[in-house]
This record gives structure tokens, sequence and C-alpha cells, in this order.
């Protein structure tokens, strides 16, 4: 039936065969004994706290670290030594281990999609190799001549051919043409050529010669012998010294026929340019970087959207939001009254002028002073106060004006391979970029030179494609990418980096995939396994499962109640199974019900004209008092939709925050009833390492009360405070309350060690003498929820701060758990149980909550707590708006707004909205396909 093996056969097995790993008891784990097979796909699943990613990362991934620096130097273990091993009897077999988590691990401004996947630097060394530089006046190539090439077409000539090399008199300032032919004789040199006649100097010198006269330097004259090496020689050192002498060029006449001049200066048109080298196009280098915004692709400077808010208005109805008033409207009559001159459409929408015309608006012309002329103005008269505060009202941060957010300078640009410079190429998406790659046309030498990096860059694209990412542009921040996005271009990374042997340990890959996206990401996993890698992938999604050669279930519940291996095994035989949580999902005895009817709405928010990204002008309603659920693939423009139109519109018609809005029409509909919002994004709680869930929704100040209230306390004088881990008095101080000791690393990541004075308990030893029911505070702080809820029983100011945090499927983690180790879908949760224990009015306290992906790292049985936590929101009187890819989640939508049809340039179009029923209508919808089978 299971595959699971017994511990007492772990002594038989073959560590190069298994990694074992025999009685764990990292965090809740319980005395966990496991045989992984190497070299295959295994899946590890569980409810959500039930130990799996203490299985995974805090015990294999923590041992393969530790064993990684066992193998450094004795000077390198310095640094490391008191890296403590996981809490495990031992572990055998263990490979390197390379951890790809969901967090996103960088906020540097620089950091790319194309420098993580180091796709950005192959492309630097692709175009400093073989990129042409193309001179923006001509269109021409610039080019330069070496010596090879000068000596190649002298010996392109038959055997006897005459020739001359020359190369020109330079004049300097300080001395005449008489002083130059002196200085000529003094070199050794003999003869000239003077309007094209060869004389020698000791003739000239006596002579009166015109500074107008064409003077060439004779350096030899020869004829073609290909026989003879030491001839190329003698030439080729003719070639150099009419280079060296002539300041850049040298001269070839044939004898009888025409003159050819060679120049080995990079440049045409009159323009000296750049000779293209990979610190030319590196952003991060002041060297490659754009002048004006350091490499960073954005500016402070007058924004465009600030100036013209409203795009449906025209010039006449004052779209220009500065020249509105009394004092400035007489630059708008300037434009008004001359634009017929030019032909200008005063009348018609900002939104509907073509690129030419807007821009006139800005750049002005002899008619009228434009907008940029108008703000110098301003800024010349900033000493006056008002000037200042008008100046402040329009400046935001701008994409910089001279490298259009691409962040190199500009003479980058002129280098193109295939008619594309690099800037062209960061701007195109993963999907295009594979196209122009694919068929890009190099002739013989360049594709000898280019064959190797060529093969890595649609490797690395190739790659990214197969994880769902092709909408994305290289040029996009890595900062600005979903916990999901970062993970899958890491995994992207890893594939490219093509490494064998190793053991890969991701963390729920498919969080952020559109069920059509996650068969080809389970390709990709079987890939990385093909090529002789162990990958443990923590995950709930069904597919990934099916897909999987073993399946390791931890369980049976969460928190204290879980920490065991409950079942090891394939799809197949757990689906027979009904002794566990997955196992019953699986095989349809438990299920999320549908709900008994779809709630009806009369009232909503619309958002009008959404052009941000790639949204293609598209008008959205959002229904209120509903549950509605945002889906459609990666990169069709879900995100951009709620984060930069609705919430920020929102919060600016409500006046409760200034947020920059994207590209939109207006905000239309009954938001006045909406009197506050609330976006729960996976973000942290909180950025201190002290912050922790129980703080976060205030329970434990009564916790503290009850213990400053004990009767030893008492006593002794102490107080809540005493007990409190973020202020002086009865905290270790060693650690200051947090229980651990940050040891900075020179060369790695910062190592966290539990506190040598307290050992992890956080408080002085007196204060661990006060107890309540036999537990100390800090005994308290190490209790899972769950367990806490039990032991504070009879106590409802404790329990009712506690519960919602329960409600919401987080009864497993510990009450002192640091917020720093929470993952996104946690501290989301986190937040929404801090509302539930604030949203008890109705009514008169309309909230509308916007959550993206809550169901990231939940498992099937916790995603029932959370909708039914959701819909507690929703019965109190709040609206509620989810973007979601779980069709668990989405089958229980009272509507759907549906985008599509594909990410990037493809995706941004509205496809349908309104209820699942009528959704699963639809032909040719990728959301309704995979919902089809869940509403049945």
């Amino acid at each position: 039936m299971s595959q699971y093996i017994s511990v007492d056969k772990f002594e038989e097995l073959d560590p190069k065969q298994f990694i074992i790993i025999k009685g764990a008891r990292v965090n809740n784990l319980k005395n966990l004994s496991v045989a992984i097979p190497r070299n295959r796909l295994v899946v590890v699943t569980g409810l959500s706290g039930s130990g799996k990613s203490s299985l995974a990362f805090d015990t294999l991934f923590a041992e393969g670290q530790r064993m990684y620096v066992e193998s450094l130097s004795s000077y390198a273990r310095q640094f490391l030594g008191r890296m403590e091993k996981p809490e495990v009897d031992y572990i055998k077999g263990v490979a390197p281990a390379i951890a790809i988590e969901q967090k996103v691990n960088t906020r540097n401004p620089r950091s790319t999609v194309g420098t993580s996947t180091e796709i950005y630097d192959y492309l630097k060394l692709l175009f400093a190799r073989v990129g042409k530089t193309i001179s923006p006046i001509s269109g021409n190539e610039v080019t330069k001549h070496s010596v090879t090439d000068v000596v190649d077409f002298i010996f392109g000539h038959e055997d006897g051919t005459r020739l001359t090399i020359m190369g020109p008199l330079r004049i300097h300032e300080e001395r005449t043409v008489l002083e130059e032919l002196k200085l000529l004789l003094s070199k050794g040199y003999t003869r000239v050529v003077v309007n094209g006649e060869p004389k020698f100097i000791e003739e000239l010198v006596n002579e009166e010669l015109s500074e107008e006269a064409s003077i060439k330097i004779l350096i030899d004259r020869i004829a073609v012998k290909h026989e003879e090496e030491e001839y190329q020689y003698r030439v080729a050192d003719s070639v150099q010294t009419a280079f060296f002498e002539g300041e850049g060029e040298c001269e070839v006449l044939i004898l009888g026929g025409e003159s050819y001049t060679f120049s080995d200066k990079f440049e045409l048109d009159g323009v000296q340019f750049e000779e293209p080298s990979v610190n030319l196009f590196t952003f991060n280098n002041p060297y490659g970087a754009c002048k004006k915004c350091e490499g960073f692709g954005h500016v402070i400077g007058v924004d465009p959207d600030l100036v013209i808010p409203n795009k449906n208005l025209s010039v006449y109805e004052n779209a220009i939001l500065p020249w509105r008033g009394e004092t400035m409207k007489k630059w708008k009559e300037a434009l008004i009254s001359h634009a017929m001159d030019f032909d200008f459409p005063v009348h018609r929408p900002i939104a509907d002028l073509t690129k030419e015309e807007e821009e006139l608006l800005w750049t002005g012309n002899k008619h009228f002073k434009g907008l940029n002329a108008f703000f110098k103005f301003l800024e010349s008269k900033t000493h006056k106060i008002q000037y200042r505060v008008m100046l402040s009202r329009y400046r935001g941060r701008t994409i910089c004006p001279e490298c259009h957010g691409t962040r190199l300078r500009k003479d980058a640009g002129f280098v193109k391979i295939g008619g594309k410079s690099i800037i062209d190429v960061v701007l195109m998406p993963v999907k295009n970029l594979i196209d122009f790659f694919d068929g890009l046309e190099l002739t013989e030498h360049e594709s000898k030179v280019a064959k190797r990096i060529l093969a890595e860059i649609r490797n690395r694209l190739h790659y990214l494609d197969e994880v769902g990412l092709n909408y994305l542009t290289l040029n996009r921040l890595s900062s600005t990418l979903s916990g999901g996005e970062y993970q899958r271009i890491k995994l992207a990374t890893s594939l490219g980096s093509a490494l064998v042997g190793s053991m890969y340990i991701l963390d729920e890959p498919s969080i952020g995939l559109h069920p059509r996206d996650t068969a080809r990401l389970i390709s990709v996993l079987k890939t990385l396994r093909d090529l002789g890698n162990t990958v443990i992938v923590v995950e709930h999604e069904e597919e990934v499962m099916r897909a999987a050669d073993q399946i390791i279930d931890i369980g049976p519940d969460a928190g204290s109640h879980g920490g065991e291996l409950v079942f090891q095994g394939t799809l197949e035989e757990l689906s027979k199974e009904n002794n566990t949580y997955t196992a019953r999902y699986l095989n349809g005895e438990n299920k999320i019900d549908l709900p008994e009817y779809r709630r009806q709405w009369r009232r909503f928010v619309e958002v009008k004209g959404a052009r941000e990204n790639n949204l293609k002008n598209i008008d959205v309603k959002f229904p209120l008092g509903v549950l509605s659920v945002i889906t459609g693939v990666s990169g069709s423009g879900k995100s951009t939709l709620l984060r930069k139109l609705l919430y920020p519109s929102l919060s600016r018609a409500l006046e409760l925050d200034t947020l920059e809005i994207g590209k939109m029409d207006e905000l239309v509909g009954d938001y006045d009833m909406i009197k506050s919002i609330e976006f729960i994004d996976q973000n942290p709680i909180g950025k201190s390492s002290r912050s922790n869930p129980v703080t976060y929704v205030k329970a434990y100040d009564p916790i503290r009360q009850l213990y400053a209230d004990q009767a030893l306390s008492k006593q002794r004088g102490y107080k809540p405070a005493h007990f409190s881990f973020n202020v002086d008095g009865g905290r270790c101080e060693m650690c200051q309350g947090e229980g651990t000791v940050k040891i900075e690393m020179q060369f790695m990541a910062d190592l966290y060690l539990t506190c040598e004075s307290c050992q992890g308990k956080r408080f002085k030893k007196e204060i661990l003498d006060v107890q309540y029911n036999e537990k100390n505070i800090s005994d308290v702080l190490d209790m899972t929820l769950a367990d806490a809820m039990t032991f504070f029983e009879g106590k409802p100011a404790i329990v009712n701060k506690l519960k919602p945090l329960y409600d919401v499927g987080l009864g497993y983690i510990t009450l002192g758990q640091s917020a720093s180790s929470l993952s996104g879908g946690e501290a989301q949760r986190v937040k929404l149980a801090s509302y539930l224990g604030k949203s008890n009015s109705r009514g008169d306290d309309h909230k509308l909550f916007i959550f993206d992906e809550p169901t990231t790292g939940l498992h099937f049985h916790d995603i029932k707590k959370l909708l039914n936590a959701i819909n507690e929101l929703i019965k109190m009187g709040h609206s509620v708006i989810i973007i979601e890819h779980n069709m668990e989640v989405i089958k229980t939508a009272d509507w759907i707004i549906d985008l599509g049809p594909d990410g990037g340039e493809n995706g941004g179009y509205l496809n349908f909205a309104g209820t699942p029923e009528d959704m699963v209508k639809l032909d040719d919808n990728h959301t309704a396909k995979y919902l089809r089978e869940h509403l049945q």
C-alpha cells in the first residue's frame, strides 16, 4: 500500500539512494523519521502548521547548509563556528541544498528581472562582442580600421601592384608648416606628397608653402609580394607608422589608380562614438549609467499625470491644471489664440491627441511656450513661496526623460543587433524576446563569437517562459514582483545554471499561478529532477501532487497536534486512504461546499478608462456588500487594477490617503457609502523582529496584566511592563527580549543564534518564577494558539482576542513567534484576524477589504476556515474583493471579474463579469475551463 519505510530498516538503506532523517524534533516535529528517495520529485503536504516547513527548511535545508559550512576552510569557519545542528538524531545522504522560498529578499532599486536571472550579464557581453554602432545622424554603421584591416586590403591585390602608404601631416597650433617639415626631417623621413606630387623635404625647407596645401607624409612605397613573410611585417610596420604620424588616419594610393583612406578612430558624421564594451551597457557602473538618473531609471521631476489629471478634457476645457488660475491662464490663452497658425486641436480631448501633438504641449514652438518652459519659469521664481508651493504640487517620481527608464546612457542605444538596441531588448516581454533571439540572423564570424552567449540567453528565456513569466520585461524591478513570481525567477535561474546532484527545496511554487500554467511549472520541476537533482516541494496544489513521484503527508493536525508522518507514498495510494485531511479532500469525503445562493447587489464602484500597464482602456464595476473575485492568468492585469487604480483612487476620493493613481479616467458609483479601505496584502506585519501576531492583535496586553496580578508579582512589585520583552525591566538584557542574538556575517546572510544568557526564554530568571496554572510567561509564549485558547479558558479578555487568529486557521502558530518568520500568507491572515477582532459593528462602518491571494500556504481544510472568516466580514455589512487563482475560492464568489485573455501585451481586457454559473458557459476562457470541474 504505502511506500513508508520502517525506522528499524533505516540502517539497511543506502544514503546514495535515500536522504535518511531519523528523530527530527525541530519546532513541532515529534521525533519524525522518514527516508526520502534521492533524484525524485517529492511533495511534502499537510495542514498549515503541521510541520512541513519544519521538515523541509528547518531540518533538511539547515543541515545541508551546515554541512556546506563544515566543508569550508578553517579561516571561513571561524566566522560560522556557532552554526547549530538541527535537533535531529541524524541525517544521512544530504546533498548540497538550495532553498527557493517565496519571500522577495531584495529591495535593491537596481535589481531587475534581467540581473536576477543573469540574462542581462549575457546581453551586455553579446552587445559588446557583436553589436554594431549605428550613427543616429546618417544611419550608417560606425567602424574603425585596424592595422590588420589595411594589410589585408593591400595583400588583396595582385603580385607586383605598386602602392604608396601615406599619413596626413598634422600641423599643430604652436608650429608652422616649415617647423613641422624640419621636425619630420629630424625623425628620418625624406619625402612628402604635396598636392599629389612627391617631393623631398630638403627641397621644400627653402620654399614658401601655402597653409592650405595638402601635405602627406610618404611612409613607404611598395610592390605587393605574397610569398615573402618578412615583407608582410614591413608593410604592417609602415601602416602602423602611418596611423601614428597621421593621428589616426592612413592613406593607401594605388599607382595609376584610386586612393583609399583608413581611420583607426571610432567616428562617423563628425561624431566620436564610444566603442562597445561591457561597462557601456552596465547601469550599475558610473561609466554606463544614465547621468541624469544615475542608473535608477526614475527622477524627481514634473509628473505629467498631476499636470493633466483628466485626459478626457481638452486644452480649451482646462485639462492643464496649472494653467487654470487667473494668473497663469495667459499661458493657455497664448496657445488657444495661436492654435490656428499651426493647426492644433484645442477642443479635442488630451487622450485623443497624437503623440506628436501631446509632445508639442510640453515643448512649445515659436507661437507659444510649452509646459517645459512654464515649469522652468516657476523654478526661476522659487524665491517666492507661492511658486514653490505650486511647483511642489506637480512634482513626483517620474520616468527619467533622458534614458526613458532604461537606466543607461543615451549612446548605449546606438549599438544594435538585428536592428534592436539593448534598451529595446530589455523593454520587450520575454515572450517577444524568445521570438527575437530565435530569428536572429548573424554573419558566420558573429555566430562563432556569439554562439555560447546566445545559447545561455535562449536557455534562460526559455525557462522563464516555462515557469509562466513570459509577460515580464527584463527591465522590471525585482522589488515589484510578488513572492510567487520572485520564487519562479529563482527557479528559472537555477535551471539556467544546470546544477546536478543538488537538493532543491521549494516553498509552494504554484502560488500566483493560474491553473493553466501549473502544468508548465510541473514540467520545469521534472526537468530539474531529470538533470539529477532531488526536488522537494512543500505544496497543496492537487496538480503538483499528481505529478510527484512520492507524497509525504505530515499531520494529523497542526501545531502541537501535528509533526508526525501520517502518510508516505503515491497520490493514488493517498486517495484510497481516509485517515488524513489531505486524503479525505482528495477522495471527495470532505469538500468545500458551494454557497446555498449567490448574494445580490445593487450598489457598486466603477473604475472607468483603466489604461495603466497593460490594461486596455476598460471599465470595471466592483459590487459592494458581496464577495467579488478577480481572476485571470498571471500578468493579465489583476494586481494593476486593484493596487494602482481602485485602491489609490478610492483612498483619494474618501480623503484617506494621497496615493499615486495610475492611468484611468475616473472613479464613479456609490463609493461614498464606504467608510474605509483595508488592503490586506502579504507584506510583513512588522519590521521589528520583536513584532509577533499576539502583540499585533493586542492579545498580549491582558496576558501581561494577568501575570502582574499574580500574588508573587504583587509581593515583588512587578508591573505588566516587567512581562514585556519590548522594554527594560524584566526582559533579558543580553538579547533585549528577542531570545536570539544576531551574528553579523561578512560574506553570508546574518545568523540568529539562541541567546546564551536566557537560553531563548527572553526574560530574567526571577521573572520566570511567576507562574499561572504552573506556566511562566516564557512557557505561554512557546504555546501554540490552539493550546493557549484551552489554557486561558475562563479568561474572556484573552480568549476573545485570540479567537480571530484561530478562526482564520492560525491555531498552530506559537504566541511568541516572530513576525519575520511568518510566510506572506500567514502575515495576511494575521491582518485579517486583526480586522475580524475590531469589525463587529454593522452598516454604519462599511469597510472594503481587498485581499491579494489569501490562500497562499493554505491546505484545503484551512481554506474552508478562511472562507468562513471572509463570509463573516460580509455578514457584518462589509465588502470583500479577492485576487485569486484557487478554484475552491472562485467557486464560492458572488461575482467574478475575469481579466485576460493572456498575460502581458495580450492581457488587460475584461473577459467576463458575472456569476460562476454564467462563467462556466464560456467556451474559450481559461478560468471557465478549470472552474467547470469544481462547480459540479
